[in-house]
């Protein structure tokens, strides 16, 4: 049995997500929330196995509830609900851990099987806006390299060991992650430092979280 929350400020939609879910003899919805801070404390209550998050809800929305609930219990799936045009919101919630997002016009059947292909592990990007949300994504990341260049003259090549650095790799990740030998990523990442004009990895990180 798969035990669902079901977060949205709109109760009367709510209701009747409900009771599509419930006729899936493998889900049991075990609450209604009507907003972010109400599905946390439902979440500690419930302890649910897949969480259906409205985005846009008074007092707190789906973005900053989904970080909050993954931050309590890693292992719930949480899935978006959302409208066409809320691509900066749903980028924002997968990276605080959301398994993907539905549109709020998806069918019954179609609804169940996402459910039950997150629970899974899948993730749910919808092709009708999956493009929009990889484009917005792929926009933010050439932003930050283009500050990099201009800001410190890194190269391609460091500007992505530069990124790496940012996002918490090691020193050995990023020499498999980007297929070089070890003295070969050292040296990369001390002509970083040296074009930042710092002399370690936290100061490094301090200055492209500036730029970025």
């Amino acid at each position: 049995m798969i035990k669902i929350l079901l977060v949205d400020d709109q109760m009367i939609l709510a209701e009747g997500i409900k009771s599509v879910l419930e006729t899936c003899n493998d889900f049991k919805v075990c609450g209604i929330a009507c907003n972010g801070a109400e599905a946390i404390k439902l979440v500690e209550k419930y302890r649910p196995d897949v969480v259906l998050m409205d985005i846009r809800m008074p007092e707190m929305n789906g973005v900053v509830a989904t970080k909050r609930i993954k931050e309590i219990e890693p292992d719930i799936k949480i899935i978006i609900l959302t409208t066409f045009d809320d691509s900066d919101y749903i980028l924002s919630a997968i990276n605080n851990g959301a398994s993907g997002y539905l549109l709020k016009d998806i069918g019954s059947t179609a609804l169940i099987d996402a459910i039950k292909n997150a629970y899974s592990g899948d993730t749910i990007l919808p092709s009708k806006i999956a493009k929009k949300i990889t484009d917005a994504a792929m926009m933010v990341s050439s932003d930050k390299e283009i500050k990099l260049k201009k800001t410190y003259n890194l190269s391609d090549r460091e500007i992505e060991i530069a990124l790496m650095l940012n996002d918490g790799f090691t020193n050995r990740q990023i020499a498999s992650a980007m297929k070089l030998s070890d003295g070969t990523a050292r040296n990369y990442i001390s002509s970083i430092y040296s074009k930042l004009g710092v002399e370690g990895r936290s100061a490094a990180m301090l200055k492209i979280k500036e730029i970025i």
